[in-house]
Formats: C-alpha cells, sequence, structure tokens
C-alpha cells in the first residue's frame, strides 16, 4: 500500500510543477482536456483488444493522469481537488454496496446490479437511463440502455422471445425496401434492426460493440493483405481476382 501511495503522491506532485512551469499544462482547462481524454479512453480499448499488457498499463496511467488533472483544475477553480473527488467516489460504492458495507443480503451479480439501479433512483436520479451519456457511441448506447431497463424488470422473458423480435424487424426493414419507402423509413426501420440485434447478443452474453470491432480488424487485416500481394493496381483487379487473395488471406 505505501508504494501505491507514494506512486500517487509522486504523480501529485508532478502536476503540480508541470502546471506552474509548463506553458501548455499552464494552458489546459476542462474543455480543451475533454477530447484528448476520450482519445485516451479509446486507446485504452484498443490496448485491451490487443491483449497488450503493457498497453492497458500505458494507457491507465494516462487517464489518471487525466483525472489528477481535472481535479488540479478544479483545485484552482476552488470547487473541488482530487480528495474531493476520490471521497466522493467512496463515498458512492459505500452506499450502492449494502451488501458489503450493510445488512442487505444479495444471491447473485443480477441482484446486486437491480439494487444499483435502485439506489441510483433513491440518491434523487429522475431516470434510469439518466445516466448513460449522450454522446455514448450508439451501439455502446442502445446496449447500456437495455442493460439499465433490465434492472427494473422492463425485460423479455428469454432469448426466444427476442430472437422473434429480431426477425420481425427485419421483415418490416425489406418491406421498406420492397414497397420503396422514403429513406427516412428505411433508416428507422434498420435501427430497430440493429437495436433488436443488440438486445439478442445481449442475451447471449455478446458484447456487440467489442464484436464488431474484432470483425472491422479482421476485414482490415485481410483487405491489407490483398493490397500488399496485389499484382497490379487494385483498379485494375476484377473482383474474383481480388477475392482469391481474400481467401488466401483467410487461410493465414
Amino acid at each position: 500500500m505505501e508504494r501505491k501511495l507514494q506512486a500517487f503522491e509522486r504523480l501529485l506532485v508532478i502536476m503540480d510543477e508541470l502546471r506552474e512551469q509548463c506553458p501548455w499544462d499552464r494552458k489546459q482547462t476542462f474543455e480543451s482536456l475533454r477530447s484528448l481524454t476520450v482519445e485516451e479512453t479509446y486507446e485504452l480499448g484498443d490496448a485491451i483488444l490487443d491483449a497488450d499488457v503493457e498497453g492497458i498499463k500505458e494507457e491507465v496511467g494516462d487517464l489518471l493522469l487525466h483525472m489528477v488533472f481535472y481535479s488540479k483544475i478544479g483545485e484552482e477553480l476552488q470547487v473541488f481537488d482530487i480528495a474531493d473527488a476520490l471521497n466522493t467516489v467512496c463515498e458512492k460504492l459505500i452506499n450502492r454496496h449494502p451488501h458489503i458495507y450493510g445488512d442487505v443480503k444479495v444471491e447473485n451479480e443480477e441482484e446486486v446490479k437491480k439494487n444499483w439501479e435502485q439506489l441510483k433512483l433513491q440518491e434523487g436520479k429522475k431516470s434510469v437511463l439518466g445516466g448513460v451519456p449522450k454522446s455514448l457511441p450508439a451501439m455502446i448506447k442502445a446496449y447500456r440502455m437495455q442493460e439499465k431497463t433490465k434492472q427494473v424488470g422492463f425485460e423479455w422473458e428469454n432469448k426466444e422471445q427476442v430472437w422473434e423480435k429480431v426477425q420481425e424487424e427485419m421483415e418490416e426493414f425489406k418491406e421498406t425496401i420492397d414497397q420503396g419507402l422514403s429513406d427516412e423509413k428505411k433508416e428507422e426501420e434498420f435501427g430497430d434492426v440493429l437495436f433488436s440485434l443488440v438486445n439478442y447478443a445481449r442475451f447471449q452474453g455478446i458484447d456487440p460493440e467489442t464484436a464488431l470491432e474484432r470483425i472491422n480488424r479482421k476485414f482490415k487485416k485481410r483487405f491489407e493483405y490483398i493490397e500488399a500481394n496485389a499484382t497490379k493496381d487494385l483498379n485494375d483487379m476484377s473482383l474474383e481476382e481480388m477475392d482469391n487473395l481474400w481467401n488466401e488471406a483467410k487461410k493465414k
């Protein structure tokens, strides 16, 4: 524990020094750091998908730096400091884990998550969905909304019902195409298909965002193989020629 506290204190001291002495660090605000924090979060996500432990360690450090940076700015504005932020999350964790710090009994993970959402409402949250960030990528947002509403009983009874809903939405989407309906209607029905597929993935224990990203990476790797092994310009190749290289990439 002492080693961890010393490392954290070292970061706090360095942050103080940078804020005082570095022109770039002095210039930063909550707003200017926001996009950089989002970028760092995605870099951590990449490292996790790559199973790059060294990369995960580095990116966790980068995100910790950002949290300390925000807290330093908050301290200068006299609105909060790092101790306030840490104590706030500690109190939240204690309050939302009454099965650890109180006398509530739970049987499994699902009961823990259900209690979590109920406690958030007791704390003054106006909606179960209020904690879902507006700027989340759409697929992650769909998954999180479904997870949250599940905790208050808004949920299908079994995965067969969910799959029937997927098929229903696919038929409705196909009808918009067959009937030549407006692009707006096609978009709406296609969105329903995606939302229902996200729901089915959730019932199967699949993270749809991770699943799609893995396919993106596989596609990228195979297409880059085509580019690297093409004997002529891609624009001059037939689809059959490119497909042959694609199949070679699959075998490799």
